[in-house]
Parts: structure tokens; sequence; C-alpha cells
């Protein structure tokens, strides 16, 4: 079931919903045009979408602005039985309360100042299809209780005239705002909420399904590589430092990292440093001296096929080195452990090696001093190498190395 609705969106084209519509009325949403993920909260909302996708109800879409609401409306549409009908959204938020009605309802010839010809509204352009009110919460009370009548009686007028128009849309509303509060508060109507929130979905905030992470910025990577950009890598301290961010802006905001990266990084894979700094934890601004010490070597070895050691250390070989600068000279200034071990490091035997064994021995040997040198404590060994405790924890156990 879940594969249907992503099958779906797949090859879904948002053009041919909005055609008709002006250009004011549509919304560049950059998000990604299917439910993405695995975790559990955006399975059981796709749950939710399948099951009531088939029948007429009103839905209302809830949730934080970037989860993906108009993502979820388009998803309804097309399982639904309107699917080759328009889907015609509007954010009822971004137009003036004074010109929503004539974009809700149309309005005739001179009915006022600017209006020098008849218009048809979204409710006409929609006709057996699905009109999409974004934003609802923040609606007027005035075109609250227009819009009231509409669902009740399913006619409406178009401003400047008396001829009584039928309609024959679904409707779905979307808000990121608490209206049974507003309800509370006076700014919203009780019996228009009731009308709406016949079917409620509550889209998850990205950092309740922070588990979906890597598969967002994998299809997001995966779209801008399809505009023309190299197909961006991120390394895995970078995706680590990602899913330690609180992500107020949600999916979209994710999506807009990912083509801000893409550009910046088209060559290489993203580091920590690479990152922005709101998204750089403060104990990350530099990485341990040891792992620089780890990069600045393996990038001695130009050619090996193993230079990519983002897997071992969780960080790009590339994110700390810029210029030709003198490696030997940086290896010395490392803590380490004596020279001539450290110059052995760096030399490449005569039958080479496995480098990524190799480093992993080096990362171990590491981390056991750090956890000698803090008695065992892992917090403690977190901060000699400049690593979140979480991140170590995982790194003790890809390891095999047991802790007291």
């Amino acid at each position: 079931m879940v594969q249907t609705v992503e099958t779906i969106i797949e090859h879904h084209s948002e053009s041919a919903a909005t055609d008709h519509v002006p250009h004011a009325a549509k919304i560049a949403v950059p998000l990604p045009r299917k439910p993405t993920g695995t975790s559990a909260a955006i399975r059981q909302t796709i749950r939710l979408i399948e099951q009531v996708a088939p029948h007429d109800s009103s839905v209302l879409i809830l949730g934080e602005s970037g989860t993906g609401k108009e993502v979820a409306a388009r998803v309804i549409h097309e399982r639904s039985a309107r699917r080759q009908r328009p889907f015609v959204a509007v954010n009822c938020g971004a137009i003036p309360a004074e010109l929503l009605e004539s974009e809700l309802f149309g309005h005739e010839k001179g009915s006022f100042t600017g209006a020098i010809t008849s218009r048809k509204g979204r409710f006409e352009i929609a006709d057996g299809g699905t009109l999409f009110l974004d934003e609802i919460g923040d609606m007027s009370m005035p075109m609250q209780v227009k819009l009231l009548r509409v669902l009740q009686e399913r006619t409406f007028e178009r401003v400047g005239s008396n001829v009584t128009t039928s309609c024959d849309v679904r409707i779905i509303a979307a808000t990121h705002r608490n209206l049974e509060t507003q309800i509370e508060r006076g700014d919203f109507r009780g019996d228009l909420f009731y009308r709406l929130n016949v079917f409620p979905i509550e889209m998850p905030t990205l950092v309740s399904r922070i588990e979906d992470l890597p598969a967002l910025v994998e299809e997001f990577a995966a779209n801008n590589a399809r505009g023309g950009r190299a197909r961006l890598m991120v390394s895995s301290a970078a995706m680590d430092a990602l899913a330690a961010y609180a992500w107020p802006g949600n999916i979209r905001e994710l999506a807009n990292l990912i083509e801000r990266l893409s550009i910046l990084c088209p060559d290489r894979p993203v580091g920590i440093a690479d990152l922005p700094e709101r998204y750089r934890p403060a104990s990350w601004d530099n990485l341990a001296e040891a792992e620089q010490a780890l990069l600045a070597a393996s990038r001695r070895m130009e050619h090996s096929p193993y230079l990519d050691v983002a897997p071992i250390l969780g960080e790009s070989a590339y994110d700390r080195e810029n210029g030709d600068a003198d490696d030997d000279a940086e290896w010395q200034a490392q803590p380490v452990g004596q020279s001539d071990s450290s110059a052995s490091v760096l030399e490449l035997p005569d039958h080479g090696l496995d480098l990524r064994a190799h480093l992993q021995t080096i990362e171990r040997s590491l981390i056991s001093q750090a956890l000698s040198r803090s008695e065992g404590t892992v917090a403690q060994a977190a901060r000699l190498l400049q690593l979140r405790r979480t991140t170590l924890v995982e790194k003790l156990r890809k390891l095999g190395m047991a802790t007291a």
C-alpha cells in the first residue's frame, strides 16, 4: 500500500493540476513529490492518506511549516476519484484579506477598481477536482463566514454578481496553527473547524522522524543531480551534525540546504567544515588533532582506491585540507605517539596495505588511549576526541570495543 502511494507521486506532474491557475496562486514548494522514509511516523501518515484518499470527505492537514502538507494533499488528490480533474492550491495567508474573496469566488467586470475583466475564482477552476486551502488559520473571520456558507450549500456568487453558481470540489485544508486554541481566542469559527476537521492528518516534524534524514538527503541530492549538478555526497560526521540540528524549517529547510551544498561542494564529499555555522555543534567546530593527522596522511596516497576514508573517520578527507601544506610537519605536531611510530604510519609498505583496515587500527588505538586517559569514562573520552558522546558510543559498537 505504501509503495502504491510512492509510485503514484513519483510520476506526478505538478503542472497538470495548476496550468489553469494564475501564477500568483501557485506555491513553489521544494519538497519531495512522495512521502520519503521508513520511520514509524511517516508510515502512519501514509496509512492515513491511503485510508481517506478514495473518499470525498474533507481533510484537515496539520503540522509545522515545511513538513510537506501540500505534498500530502497532492497524494490524496492523486489517489482519489477526482485525480483526472484539477488540483488547485491557494495560500490563504499570502493573499490580502480584501482580495481573498475574489481569488476564491471570482469577480465580474467592474465589480471593483481594477476589475477590468471578469475572472473565475478558485472554486470554479477546481470544479470536479480538489481545492487545497493552505494556511486556513490565517483567514479573516468575515471570510470564514463566506467559506462556511459555500461548504454548507455548495453554491457561491462571484464578487459583483447575483448569479448563484454550483460547485463540486473536495476541500483539503492545512494550517500550522492550533485551530482549537484560535477558537478559544475567538480567532477561528468552531463551526468551520468542524466542517474541515472531518479527517485530520498530522504531518510529523523532521526531528520526530530524524531516522529518515539520510533517505531525504539522498532524494534531494538525486533531484539536484538531475538538474545537471554532480551527485552530492555527505560524510558520516556531517550527517551526524545534521541529525543533531533542531530543523525549525523542517524538510523545506533541508531541501534548501542540500541544494546550496550541491553548488558549494560539486566535486568532494561534504564535511562538517562545509556546513553553515548553525548546523555545526559548537563542540565540532574543529576536528580532533589526531583525525586531522590521519586525513593529512590519507592525502599522501592520492592514487589509492581507498582514498575515501569518511565511513571510518566520520569526516571527509578533504574537509580541513586546503593548499599544499607540509603534511609531514602537520603529522609530527599531532599527539599520536612517538615520532618513530608516527613516521611509520606515513610510510606505504612495498607490498601495499588495506588503507581502511590500517586507519581503523589507528582509530581503535586513539580511542583506547582516550578511554585510558579518562579511566573508561565515555563522555570524557569523547571530549578528548572532540566527538559527541553518542558518536563515540556508535564507534565503540562498530569496532567491538567494550567499556567498563
